[in-house]
């Protein structure tokens, strides 16, 4: 989940440019980067593929590995290495050389030659698989051969009439016995049936496990706030008023802030010793981000209940609340396609544009400081 959480936070981070030109790309030693709210890939010659988006696309041939996220995620190209998709509708026609592990809510798998990895809340195997295959989903149905092994978690699966499975089917289940397996499928005694409780390998995200995830990130974040501003309240306070009083303000410099951190990484991987310094950019504009929003949330809780008449928060409990209702209202805003992603994009940035005026104060926006 890391190497997704990068892909995706790397894209909020090029926001920006893409209000502008739509997509943002850059390509370096082979590998193509790209970022945006639609975005597609079709030109021959890419090594590594890394993509990112509200819909991501790739119609050519990739010979490295491919790491794709976006709501709607379609790979119709070859890949000659390894695959790992995230998203809500992954939908995998071109084959795979290598593994391939996906992760979102609708799932379909084309040919792999090496192993399949996917957890859905439903998950269609159409191509056929060279090693082994773990798979959990709410409804799963399987039409391919299967070289490996297969472990299966699922409450209903369907089987197709060209499905075989050479190697052992393990099945965990609610109640075992309840899944029915045609000897064609496999044999009786290559039939393995287990409690589910017993799986452990990749979660399906249903319904329950994804309000779960939206529930403890509120909590996350409102805790965070809550904490800082206990801690230093007025350095919060100071933010806050700056960036309630100056948005786009602290939305453009938080763009210049993060412009450079990244501009800076993609810099260093261009040499060989700075190629080393490269991970702690990535690092710091990942911590900063988090940060960034972080602040945003508590501020935008603050400018809510003033909204509503409310006075200025100056006790913990009030700082508490505060951060809450920003970060509950931040997180149902988010859940919005698209418009979602802009908000949370301009809460990321403009929280950094709050964070480094506070701690470089730059020379250009010093006479327009607050003073708490």
């Amino acid at each position: 989940m890391t190497r997704y959480l990068l892909i995706l936070i790397s894209a909020l981070l090029a926001g920006p440019v893409l209000a502008e030109e739509g997509t943002a790309f850059f390509n370096l030693g082979g590998d193509v980067f790209r970022a945006g709210q639609a975005v597609s890939h079709e030109d021959s010659g890419a090594d590594d593929l890394f993509m990112a988006g509200e819909k991501v696309t790739t119609r050519a041939d990739v010979s490295g590995t491919a790491h794709l996220a976006g709501r709607e995620v379609t790979l119709e190209g070859a890949v000659g290495g390894d695959a790992y998709l995230a998203g809500d509708n992954i939908h995998v026609t071109g084959s795979v050389a290598g593994d391939l592990t996906m992760i979102g809510r609708d799932l379909t798998a084309g040919d792999v030659s090496g192993d399949l990895r996917a957890a859905g809340q439903t998950v269609n195997l159409t191509g056929n698989i060279g090693g082994y295959a773990m798979i959990a989903g709410e409804h799963v149905t399987v039409n391919a051969s299967v070289a490996g092994d297969v472990s299966l978690a699922a409450e209903t699966v369907d089987w197709g009439e060209d499905t075989v499975i050479a190697g052992r089917l393990i099945l965990y289940e609610e109640e075992p016995g309840e899944i029915d397996v045609p000897v064609s499928v496999a044999s009786a005694d290559r039939v393995e049936r287990r409690e589910i409780d017993d799986w452990d390998g990749p979660q399906a995200p249903g319904w329950g496990r994804a309000i779960l995830w939206f529930i403890t990130g509120v909590i996350v974040v409102a805790a965070l706030a809550a904490l800082i501003a206990a801690l230093v309240p007025g350095r919060l306070a100071e933010m806050r008023k700056q960036l309630l009083a100056r948005p786009f303000r602290t939305l453009w410099l938080g763009f210049l802030a993060q412009s450079t951190v990244i501009g800076a990484a993609v810099l260093f991987a261009m040499t060989i010793i700075g190629l080393l310094l490269s991970p702690a950019m990535v690092m710091l504009a990942l911590i900063g981000g988090f940060a960034g929003y972080v602040v945003s949330a508590y501020s935008f809780g603050v400018g809510l209940l003033l909204a509503f008449g409310t006075k200025e928060p100056d006790s913990i409990g009030d700082r508490a609340l505060a951060a809450a209702v920003g970060a509950l209202a931040a997180g149902v805003i988010g859940l919005i396609p698209f418009l979602g992603w802009l908000f949370v994009l301009a809460l990321v940035l403009a929280g950094v544009g709050a964070i480094t005026e506070r701690v470089i104060r730059p020379v250009f926006f010093a006479a327009g400081d607050l003073k708490e």
